[in-house]
């Protein structure tokens, strides 16, 4: 019965065109919103509120994100996103790696972080960053013209998690890839919360939804993995 009356609410705001079928209400955890995808909860959004915790010193240690960004393997000229952007902490350094003819759509669904990502660009006198304001089923990013779309630590949060993957597939030119850096689930020597981590196998099993073919994982991160697929 419960059941019944959540799913009930849940298809009154459910936006116009999506399958609620594909998402199934539970109770939510002290970490999730009370919904899963996959067998998966989702987990809250960080908050704009949470933004220096982006900017921390200490992340460079944490997640060392140099070798993050080889995994990627940018090239000058691409045009990549960065879905799920927050402050900017990867938009700038992407950008740098892309260079001059190259671009990086930032992508946040919060209007708070777009400006704090548009005044950290300002600061850095970084130009090829092109902030975006997305909504939770649709990141409105151009399609057919990407040939790189990461999600750092982002889409374990995404509330449309089906929707957002297909519409990035969508954004991809044909062979564009997509990275999911997500810190590994299952993992005793992540100290973070086990919602807003994944495993290898749930990523891969979400991914076989839509258009697309596993490439790589690298997994010699301090505490997170990049799992790349291709468009087919």
């Amino acid at each position: 019965m419960l059941h019944a009356l959540l799913a009930a609410v849940l298809a009154l705001w459910l936006p116009t065109g999506l399958t609620q079928d594909r998402y199934v209400p539970v109770r939510a955890s002290s970490d999730g919103i009370g919904k899963t995808y996959m067998g998966r909860e989702i987990a809250h959004v960080m908050s704009f509120h949470g933004a220096p915790w982006l900017e921390r010193p200490e992340r460079t240690s944490e997640e060392r994100p140099e070798l993050v960004l080889a995994a990627l393997e940018l090239k000058p000229g691409m045009a990549v996103a960065d879905l799920g952007a927050g402050s900017g902490y990867y938009s700038w350094r992407m950008a740098r790696r892309v260079g001059d003819k190259g671009i990086v759509y930032a992508v946040d669904v919060q209007p708070e972080m777009v400006r704090l990502l548009e005044k950290q660009m300002a600061e850095r006198g970084v130009t090829n960053v092109r902030p975006l304001l997305g909504i939770p089923a649709d990141p409105r990013l151009p399609e057919g013209r990407l040939d790189l779309v990461v999600m750092v630590d982002v889409y374990h949060e995404l509330e449309y998690p089906f929707e957002v993957l297909a519409s990035v597939v969508r954004a991809l030119k044909p062979g564009g890839r997509v990275a999911f850096v997500e810190y590994r689930g299952n993992d005793p020597s992540v100290p973070i919360k086990a919602l807003h981590t994944m495993t290898e196998a749930q990523v891969k099993k979400e991914a076989s939804a839509q258009s697309l073919e596993w490439v790589k994982t690298v997994a010699d991160l301090p505490w997170q993995q990049v799992i790349v697929f291709r468009r087919k």
